[in-house]
């Protein structure tokens, strides 16, 4: 087997420049019962078994995020067949990631893990929340769809993307890399680790390190008052501690602590540009968003156990917290208009006071919300029967609960004709939202992995126990024809199942297939107003190849979901209620291919030389109109027919790269077409009713080309660079939450990469 540019020939399964094993499982581990446990952890598990998934399944190895200096999610998922991402600050810090045509927005529709434990800050209760683990201190990612609707959840219609940290190392080691870049960019990323044998067993410690700065690559409008306009930049960093101790007794045992810390402090904002503003100055922002900033601290904590009381079982269980704080305190109003309404006038009094240049009052709301998901889950795996037929029955439990507090005020800021701020009124904490909500869910699940000869067969069936609890501390709220109770309680039961096929033709050939249901709980405080769960149902039929002796893999999937009453935000960067509604069917159908190809390999050369190609071709189709005329939503005024906001119709990532003992480049780009930013598919900057809203529109296609090289000075030291966005490309990425934004201008970097 041989590593080049990530790609590992002789395992197969689709990622980004190539695969190689997940770390934690055969690289470090070897094989026996510690390598087969750690694989259960994973989603995909050691790529070794990748024909036996009956589905596409993908991974992103470390090499590849480390050989582009990726820590931008949305730059490493481009190159995954399959999924679509809508950018917002350029930096990836807020992503918003679905799969096979479900709703983009943040990460709501899929499931977010790191190493098998749920990551999203309340799952159940808010899933949409600004936090996403930081993809440059991985040791890759997992991306299942399809099949993963049986065994994680809660969103199982869109599927699961698995975060991989960095493993507990069997020897000694160290690892150090600092680079330096564009826009005053400071990144370092440090680790180290070794497993000692003791005593009674084995003892094995990682300490780890990231850190990164960036000064933004947005300006700020100044005023009299305010000169900071190069300021819009972040701070974020990461704290990792991992333990694990291995005792020697007769059966296997290992118990492993996971203990992170993760920081943000990143002078963000809601406010985009007008259409016209933006195709002039792409970086500019108004001044009246010098005071937004989004601040966050969360901190998780996991002890597992796992134990093989024989060959044939294996009991992980794993007991887990996750803490999650933040205040995004920014724009919220214009002289008590919306925002929407206030960009939606060219030459208004609205819209230069948001440029200085108007006397007004700015209502800047600190969204202050504390988030905590915690639980127990336990899953086994039990293999049993003879030679001609084999199981492996994958049984589990969870026992979770999460819940979310809103606490917000809203401060007034008064400013001059000339921009300057001359009075500041501070708001009454909860006084502009004091809200709580809570879910506690029961999940359950059966997976039945049958091999008979070159046949795979795996059946199975999950269900979750949903009850949730949504207050408002203020009692009731005014409504039409008197009071209603804000307060309100709700329970509910979910079911998915599904059966994948995987057939074996012959050494280089897999077929499989699959049809399986899906779920996708809504909030707690909008299942008070009679909200039903999210179903989907899931077909897909693909095919798999892999020629060691030529260095060529490929997977080619089609597939089709058809969506039943899809939750959707009702005010997607809004200022409304905040509520959820049941928007109805949709049915998204398309293709997805990926290629590799090492012609260095295929045909003995001293350097190799690898190709990729991916791609995905989709139709996102409403299949009803849209419930909901509620100007503050982009999924209201929906046609039956139209297509599916924020969902290209094409994706398609290609590259090559070449690599000698001492030397490598690496060449790749990544095109995405169009997107409509509405239901209502309108062409211009109106929404449904006809009326200026910046929010409504399309996107911009384009394509991105990224640029690496690296020299190795010796073993274990290699000094790195290159250019992302090679071209300097402009183009407009989203018009959520409010007004047209861009993604990341041409970025230059630099550093130096150690590992002993």
């Amino acid at each position: 087997m041989k590593y080049h540019n990530g790609l590992y020939i002789g395992i197969y399964t689709i990622a980004a420049m190539g695969l190689a094993i997940p770390a934690g499982a055969a690289e470090d581990s070897g094989t026996g019962p510690d390598a087969r446990v750690l694989d259960k952890v994973m989603v995909i598990g050691n790529p070794a078994d990748i024909d036996r998934i009956p589905g596409s399944a993908q991974i992103v190895t470390k090499e590849d995020i480390r050989q582009q200096n990726y820590d931008d999610i949305n730059r490493v998922l481009r190159k995954v067949p399959g999924v679509y991402v809508r950018e917002e600050d350029g930096f990836g810090l807020f992503p918003s990631i679905s799969f096979r045509g479900a709703d983009t927005t943040r990460n709501s529709k899929i499931t977010v893990m790191e190493d098998g434990v749920m990551m999203a800050p309340a799952p159940y209760s808010a899933p949409a929340a600004y936090y996403s683990p930081t993809v440059g201190r991985m040791s890759g990612v997992e991306v299942l769809k399809g099949s993963s609707q049986i065994k994680y959840g809660p969103h199982t219609t869109g599927g699961v993307v698995n975060y991989l940290s960095t493993p507990i190392p069997t020897r000694e080691r160290v690892y150090l890399k600092s680079s330096f870049g564009s826009f005053n960019e400071l990144r370092t990323h440090a680790n180290a680790g070794n497993t000692f044998d003791i005593g009674g067993g084995r003892f094995g410690l990682l300490v780890e390190g990231y850190k990164r700065r960036n000064d933004g690559f947005k300006r700020i409008d100044e005023t009299p008052d305010f000169r900071g306009g190069d300021d819009t930049g972040f701070d974020k960093s990461d704290t990792l501690l991992k333990l694990f101790w291995e005792p020697d007794s007769a059966i296997y045992q290992r118990i492993e602590l996971k203990y992170g810390r993760s920081e943000l402090d990143a002078n963000e904002t809601y406010l985009g540009l007008t259409e016209a503003d933006f195709r002039k100055d792409p970086v500019r922002r108004y001044a009246a968003s010098r005071f937004d900033n989004m601040a966050y601290e969360q901190v998780q904590a996991s002890l597992r156990y796992a134990v093989s009381p024989s060959d044939d079982l294996d009991i992980i269980a794993t007991l887990y917290n996750n803490d999650f704080s933040r205040n995004w305190y920014k724009l919220s109003k214009v002289d008590g208009e919306s925002l929407a309404k206030a960009m939606a006038v060219s030459g208004s009094t609205a819209q230069a006071c948001m440029q200085g240049d108007a006397a007004c009052e700015l209502r800047i709301k600190a969204n202050n919300r504390d988030y905590n998901a915690r639980g127990i889950e336990v899953n086994t795996y039990y293999r049993f029967g003879g030679e001609s037929v084999r199981h492996e029955l994958n049984a589990g439990v969870r026992v979770h609960q999460d819940w979310i507090r809103r606490f917000q005020w809203e401060d007034r800021y008064t400013q001059n004709a000339n921009g300057t701020i001359s009075d500041v009124t501070r708001g009454t904490p909860g006084g502009a939202g004091d809200r709580f909500q809570k879910t506690d869910a029961l999940a359950l699940f059966v997976q039945d992995t049958i091999e008979a000869g070159r046949l795979t067969v795996t059946p199975g069936i999950r269900y979750e126990r949903v009850s949730q609890i949504s207050e408002d501390p203020k009692g009731t709220l005014q409504g039409i024809g008197g009071t209603k109770d804000r307060d309100g309680k709700n329970s509910f039961d979910m079911i998915a199942g599904g059966v994948g096929v995987a057939w074996r033709f012959n050494d280089v050939w897999t077929g499989f297939g699959g049809v399986h249901s899906g779920f996708s709980p809504p909030s707690p405080r909008a299942t008070r107003s009679g909200l039903d769960p999210e179903t989907s149902l899931a077909f897909e039929v693909g095919a798999r190849y892999t020629n060691l002796r030529q260095a060529l893999a490929a997977e080619a999937t089609l597939f089709h979901t058809a969506f039943k009453d899809l939750v959707v935000i009702d005010n997607v960067g809004g200022v409304g209620s905040g509520d959820s509604e049941n928007f109805g069917e949709v049915t998204t159908s398309g293709l997805e291919l990926a290629v590799q190809y090492d012609a260095g390999i295929a045909r003995g050369w001293q350097v190799n030389n690898p190709w990729f190609m991916s791609a995905t071709w989709t139709n996102a189709e409403q299949r009803n109109d849209a419930r909901s005329t509620d100007a503050e939503s982009i999924f209201s005024f929906g046609r039956k027919g139209n297509k599916v906001p924020y969902v290209p119709d094409l994706t398609v990532s290609l590259g090559t790269g070449v690599e000698a003992k001492r030397w490598g480049a690496s060449l790749s780009g990544s095109y995405v077409s169009e997107t409509w930013a509405s239901a209502s598919n309108v062409g211009e900057q109106r929404d449904g009713n006809g009326d200026p809203d910046e929010r409504f529109g399309k996107t911009d296609s384009y394509f991105v080309a990224d640029l690496s090289a690296f020299y190795r000075v010796k073993e274990g030291v290699r000094l790195f660079g290159g250019v992302q966005n090679l071209l300097d490309e402009t183009y407009l990425v989203s018009r959520q939450p409010y007004g047209a934004r861009g993604g990341m201008p041409r970025f230059v970097y630099a550093g130096i990469e150690v590992e002993m």
